[in-house]
């Protein structure tokens, strides 16, 4: 990890830090070829799958998860029920209990945050209503590292916020199969129907519909750069929840803190992803040298040490700044996926934060717990996305529709002003149209 002193030190790393996203490794330019027959930039590859899962539905994304997922040509695409209850015999029991916690915590923090979404009014003869989508689509990735919880975490607050149907799409293993613990997610949750499908021809199936999955109204989810294009590319034709990068975890400490802590945060941030940022800004050298210590000493202990050492070492600050304001100032200015306040008080600090997808208050609030079990989805901005986006919730499944139920008196009364500027604007039919309603009053 890299060491800075000062606020405009550190800023500087900021501007000149490397992109999250790089170049195509070069497996998956190798892939490209073999799959394309020619090189292709990760838009033309976009662009190639989504014409050809418009044009052919099923028989395009089943080919697609042959070529590029490797699934036997012939598995079916639906997930049978008998399948996703099999599932269950598949996962250890102890497992199937914390997804129900877990489940239940979501729940009740999203069921919290639906009293304060859905509130419909009326003043004027104006007012909104707030409707649940009919359909939405979750995208869960993953094969070799399985993701259950963030099943759950899109899930639920879709339950919640009373969404008609739920579907899932998930990329198969080569055998076919899909991970059971992601299946009990989905059943846990409430999931209708489950399909084998990954990356961009998923986001396609679910986007135009074909004849084994249904159009969806909006889909949730994250995903590599293929799925973030193919969504960004279809926002529009259908709605998206937002465009995840790699994950960012951002840690203020002050002399109070524990060094050893602060590092097991900060390592637990670098093992999601080599592109992942984990910046710690401390008030404290002492703290902020034995911190370095301790991720030194543990790093090796992690199952994933090399993808955390790649983080760590490409993606990895240490800043040193005279106080804790100009520590949450730093944050601002990065506005974190995770912001972890290892403050002698930091719930008195939360009024300082501007931009952070989620705070974590105090040593004892864990960034991790807040991946699995707090309450809040784990589905958070990143890239700097906070200063305009907020976490994933009720609110990304629910519609406001607008209605006008103006009587003749304040027809009579609004009326002239509006036809004045429908006139100023040369639009003489919407100027006629509301004459016509105040003059047949007198």
């Amino acid at each position: 990890m890299r060491v800075v002193r000062g606020l405009e030190a550190a800023r500087a790393w900021l501007r000149q830090r490397p992109p999250a996203e790089e170049d195509l490794p070069p497996s998956v330019r190798k892939r490209i070829a073999a799959v394309f027959g020619e090189e292709l930039t990760v838009e033309q590859v976009v662009e190639r799958v989504l014409a050809d899962v418009r044009r052919d539905g099923d028989r395009a994304v089943a080919r697609y998860n042959a070529l590029l997922d490797g699934v036997p040509e012939g598995t079916p695409l639906a997930v049978s029920p008998e399948e996703l209850e099999a599932a269950y015999a598949q996962v250890e029991p102890g497992l199937v209990d914390a997804l129900r916690l877990v489940r239940q915590r979501v729940e009740d923090y999203h069921r919290r945050q639906l009293e304060h979404a859905q509130r419909p009014f009326r003043a004027d003869g104006c007012g909104q209503v707030v409707r649940p989508l009919e359909r939405a689509g979750i995208y869960a990735p993953g094969t070799a590292v399985v993701y259950p919880s963030t099943v759950l975490m899109i899930a639920v607050p879709a339950r919640v916020a009373g969404v008609g149907e739920l579907v899932m799409c998930t990329p198969a293993r080569p055998d076919g199969s899909v991970a059971p613990a992601k299946l009990v997610a989905a059943h846990i949750a409430g999931v209708e129907r489950v399909y084998r499908a990954g990356g961009v021809q998923a986001i396609a199936a679910m986007a135009y519909g074909t004849e084994t999955v249904p159009r969806v109204d909006k889909i949730c989810g994250p995903g590599n750069v293929f799925v973030a294009t193919a969504k960004r590319r279809l926002f529009g034709q259908v709605g998206i929840d937002g465009l995840f990068g790699p994950s960012e975890t951002v840690i203020v400490a002050d002399d109070s803190a524990d060094p050893s802590l602060v590092a097991i945060d900060l390592l637990a941030g670098a093992e999601h992803d080599e592109l992942a940022t984990c910046v710690l800004i401390a008030t404290d050298s002492t703290v902020a040298e034995e911190a370095l210590e301790e991720v030194g000493m543990r790093l090796d202990s992690l199952a994933r040490r090399d993808v955390a050492r790649a983080s760590l070492e490409g993606r990895g600050l240490v800043a040193v700044v005279a106080n804790v304001e100009e520590a949450l100032e730093l944050a601002n200015d990065l506005a974190p996926e995770h912001l972890c306040l290892h403050l002698r008080d930091g719930t008195t600090w939360l009024e300082k934060v501007r931009h952070a997808g989620c705070v974590f208050l105090g040593p004892d609030s864990a960034e991790s717990l807040g991946d699995y079990a707090a309450g809040p989805s784990h589905v958070l901005p990143t890239g700097g996305s906070a200063r305009f986006s907020s976490p994933l919730g009720v609110w990304d499944f629910l519609k406001v529709t607008a209605y006008v139920g103006i009587s003749a008196e304040e027809a009579a009364r609004l009326g002239p002003a509006a036809a004045r500027v429908a006139r100023a604007e040369g639009l003489t039919g919407h100027a006629l149209a509301i004459e016509a309603r105040y003059r047949r009053h007198g």
